[in-house]
């Protein structure tokens, strides 16, 4: 899911550079919501593992 975030960084990258506005911000939108979805899965897998060890 990281790796998928960071694609979606550097496309975003690549179309700002060569001025593709759209492109960029559809990948920057992308790269943010694959960003917060490992944030969530990753603090609930935290959550359950805390939890099982007690």
């Amino acid at each position: 899911m990281l790796r998928l975030t960071l694609i979606f960084f550097l496309i975003a990258l690549v179309a700002a550079i060569f001025g593709f506005g759209g492109i960029a911000s559809g990948a920057v939108a992308l790269a943010k919501l694959a960003f917060y979805v490992f944030l969530v899965l990753f603090l609930v897998s935290l959550i359950v593992g805390l939890i099982r060890r007690v």
